[in-house]
């Protein structure tokens, strides 16, 4: 049958557009998120640890009938679509008094992944109040973790699914596209990391990643059900150097094109990121390219 586009990395065909078609035929009493449940199911369109691609699909969804090849039933909510409303988080109040110490002197640091736990909401505080680009709810694949010096948080980071395409990082793996679609969930990027004003400690922030990168996969096997193979991150060049990155062992790659995801003008429409990864394995990729 022939493609008629290409979501996701999932080839979309006529046949599969008919379905969809009867599907909405078929079930006129059914809201949007029910019918996007049942195309995943119909499709085993699932995530690695078998949670269904709902949000996925939705997107998918909305797509065709932007395209014109179905209609929809009428929205359930008004203004947001399926997008929950997310109201910013609370700012919390904690002890800022400054901490400057030697990283021996600091004691026990430990590293908390608080993501559904009671500790998210501080996490989400800290970062709305303190990172340089606020509080963002992430999408897909994340976990969010908080490090403390006994009761104390000195430091937030959190971990994403990876961006779809990066040039200098695909050439580094050496995958092809449809490699690339298959297993870029073996990778997470790093999209926020902030050691919290206050403190201010030498070298404590490529301590903290070297702690983190050691743990992050057993963490998002527990929760995603799949390893990971390779960090990355983006670094801001008109405001950071990466000096924490490069002192954690971490491999600069190259730059981004400052254009985005979304570019249609090819032109450069933000600040140029630095590109840094770290591999967590020493055959990542061999693991990358085969799967």
């Amino acid at each position: 049958m022939e493609t008629i586009l290409v979501h996701r990395g999932r080839p979309i065909t006529t046949g599969e557009i008919s379905f969809i078609r009867n599907l909405i035929n078929d079930h006129p009493e059914e809201h949007r998120t029910a019918l996007s449940r049942m195309i995943c199911q119909a499709w085993d369109w699932a995530q690695p640890n078998g949670q269904l691609k709902e949000m996925v699909c939705r997107g998918l969804l909305l797509r065709l009938e932007r395209e014109g090849h179905i209609e929809l039933p009428p929205k359930q909510r008004s203004g947001g679509g399926w997008r929950p409303s997310r109201r910013a988080p609370k700012p919390i109040i904690i002890e800022q008094t400054p901490i400057q110490i030697d990283l021996r002197g600091l004691g026990p640091i430990s590293i908390q992944q608080v993501r559904r736990t009671c500790h998210e909401k501080l996490y989400n505080s800290l970062v709305a109040q303190f990172h340089y680009l606020g509080y963002t709810q992430p999408v897909g694949e994340h976990l969010k973790y908080l490090a403390f010096a006994g009761d104390a948080p000195i430091a937030c980071s959190a971990w994403s699914s990876a961006p779809r395409h990066i040039g200098c990082r695909d050439r580094f793996i050496s995958w092809d596209g449809p490699t690339r679609r298959k297993n870029l969930h073996l990778l997470a990027y790093n999209t926020r990391f902030l050691v919290l004003p206050w403190v201010r400690i030498n070298c404590l922030a490529s301590h903290l990643l070297g702690k983190i990168a050691g743990r992050l996969s057993r963490d998002w096997q527990d929760v995603y059900g799949h390893p990971l193979y390779l960090l990355e991150t983006f670094v801001d060049t008109e405001r950071f150097r990466g000096t924490c990155y490069r002192a954690a062992n971490w491999i600069y790659l190259g730059e981004t094109t400052g254009r985005g995801k979304d570019d249609r003008t090819h032109k450069p429409n933000r600040s140029v990121k630095a590109v840094w990864c770290y591999p967590l394995c020493r055959d990542f990729r061999r693991r990358l390219c085969n799967g």
